[in-house]
């Protein structure tokens, strides 16, 4: 089975890193696209521009409903059942993220959706 781990982009790269995705909508601030070793930018994976925005007015306050509506949308996302299909091979995936915050990101929740649904294949 795929095992998930994430990873801000700010890291080293590892060799037990395996499969590197970055799941940013938007490019990681301060990061030269030369110097960021990912195998993959999967933009339709990440919460929609909408969801985003309304989560970053207020973090704290809106993790629950924001956790809430991205786990919707990966559930409705054709985008995430072809990630599902793509990872399968793979023996580790990493998804990178950008967020200072190692909560309260969304890195973590589809890192859960995707564990959760490559169990059940």
């Amino acid at each position: 089975m795929t095992q998930i781990k994430i990873k801000r982009v700010y890291e080293d790269p590892e060799p037990t890193d395996g499969y590197r995705v970055l799941v940013d909508r938007l490019w990681p601030r301060g990061m030269k696209k030369e110097h960021l070793k990912y195998d993959a930018w999967e933009k339709g994976i990440t919460p929609s521009t909408e969801l985003r925005k309304w989560f970053h007015k207020n973090p704290v306050g809106n993790w629950e409903g924001f956790s809430a509506m991205y786990r919707k949308e990966l559930e409705t996302s054709e985008a995430v059942q072809d990630f599902l299909a793509k990872i399968k091979p793979y023996k580790t995936v990493t998804l990178l993220y950008a967020s200072k915050e190692p909560v309260r990101n969304h890195a973590r929740i589809l890192q859960q959706f995707l564990e959760t649904h490559l169990g059940e294949s």
